[in-house]
């Protein structure tokens, strides 16, 4: 028997999900729920990928009847606005995956999360960080107790992060790259432990397309004194005409590093976990599909409520059974 699939969200994540579920042998893609024009909720759109499956293509308000079809739901929608309302909406009715990466509030949205999933499982900000650079900062830490952790995004296009400046009125399309500084990944590297700050490790660069007649020197304010997202940073805007945009900006490649660096007595140690991605939505659609299969098992055995990457055993995200993964990868 095969876990039932849907999503909510057709954008770059959910087509990303859409492929990853689709490959993966023990999950069926069972419909796409979308706010676009054309989900109607009566099926007649469809989803097509290159091996020619289809599936309907739903209105989001139509879910609500689909309790009995669906195992798992992967929320695929944005962290600034989308999530913190769809994130508790669906968690009341289904077993869900998201990858909600505002960092200072998920003990926030996890309490929203919490509160409403009291018979379904909801596995909250999945995805590389927050999800397996989690992982690796607390596997790093508890490993080498004696040092610091760094995390290091980068080059690469951040969804959540122009999905934001999206969100500000007058932007028509914007592209986010956050870029790691150098220097610092060197000193980090080299053993030296430095305190560095948000500012010191990376920077963001802004493409936007304006709509006719915005003001873009209050677009370009709203950006840069955005709390959470680009505050914190040295950021700097471009504005650019909408074929350039998609000339130059329609890839989403992205990566990044998270570094211990410590002592064990007297020796110097260092442990490090690296991501170099093509495609981020792609990436991170796959592993939402992998914590798809998890949010199931734990449904299965009655774990219910918000649940994190720290709450979830590793061997409930393979496709192969605990005993295969110790003959096998142990």
């Amino acid at each position: 028997m095969k876990i039932r699939i849907g999503i909510v969200g057709y954008g770059n994540l959910g087509k990303g999900a859409a492929l990853a579920v689709n490959t993966n042998a023990d999950m069926e893609l069972v419909a796409i729920f979308s706010r676009r024009a054309g989900a109607q909720g009566d099926g007649s759109a469809v989803f097509a990928d290159e091996h020619s499956r289809t599936v309907p293509l739903c209105s989001v308000e139509a879910a609500a009847d689909m309790k009995n079809d669906i195992d798992v739901m992967l929320l695929c929608g944005g962290s600034a606005s989308d999530l913190p309302k769809q994130g508790p909406h669906f968690a009341s009715m289904y077993n869900t995956v998201d990858s909600y990466d505002t960092h200072a509030k998920i003990p926030e949205y996890m309490a929203s999360i919490d509160a409403v999933a009291k018979k379904t499982t909801a596995v909250i900000s999945t995805g590389w960080d927050p999800g397996l650079f989690s992982m690796m900062r607390a596997l790093f830490g508890a490993s080498l107790p004696e040092g610091k952790t760094y995390t290091f995004w980068g080059k690469g296009f951040s969804q959540g992060h122009s999905d934001a400046i999206r969100k500000i009125e007058g932007v028509r399309h914007a592209a986010q790259y956050t870029i790691p500084v150098d220097s610092a990944i060197g000193a980090v590297r080299s053993g030296q432990r430095p305190v560095l700050t948000t500012r010191d490790k990376h920077l963001r660069e802004c493409f936007v397309v304006t709509e006719s007649g915005s003001d873009k020197t209050k677009i370009e304010e709203a950006i840069k004194n955005m709390p959470n997202y680009f505050a914190d940073f040295n950021t700097t805007v471009n504005f650019i005409e909408a074929d350039e945009f998609h000339a130059n900006h329609s890839e989403m490649p992205h990566g990044g590093m998270v570094i211990q660096s410590g002592k064990t007595g007297i020796n110097n140690q260092a442990m490090e976990f690296s991501l170099k991605l093509d495609s981020n939505p792609e990436f991170t659609g796959s592993v939402l599909a992998a914590y798809a299969r998890a949010a199931f098992r734990m449904s299965q055995e009655g774990l219910f409520g918000a649940k994190t990457v720290f709450d979830v055993p590793l061997s409930y995200l393979a496709a192969n059974d605990r005993l295969s993964l110790i003959r096998e990868l142990l």
